[in-house]
């Protein structure tokens, strides 16, 4: 099973530009350290760190949307995201876990 997200975000050392991404660039509020919305503004460092705990062994792998829920995503405004935030998560999961099956069926 794949290990702790959060530190493998956190190792990135991103900033609010990378939070932000172009998508949000002019959001309202601060969006740094809201791990579930790089789903959406980087979808490349979530499927980089999903394919990093294949690689390393994981059969099991969770999707990046621990806070994807409307009560976590109001600290950032963007409880109206959660739909697609879960949908993102779950679609770059399963690509990164269809590109491997693809390597070692």
């Amino acid at each position: 099973m794949d290990g702790a997200m959060g530190t493998m975000i956190q190792n990135r050392k991103l900033g609010e530009a990378d939070f932000r991404g172009a998508r949000f660039a002019d959001w309202g509020q601060d969006l740094k350290g809201n791990n579930d919305l790089l789903v959406l503004s980087q979808p490349e460092i979530i499927g980089e760190i999903y394919t990093a705990y294949l690689e390393a062994g994981a059969d099991i792998i969770e999707t990046n949307t621990f806070n994807s829920t409307a009560v976590s995503q109001l600290d950032y405004g963007t409880q109206g995201l959660v739909r697609e935030l879960n949908l993102a998560g779950a679609r770059i999961a399963r690509q990164a876990a269809d590109a491997m099956t693809a390597l070692t069926p």
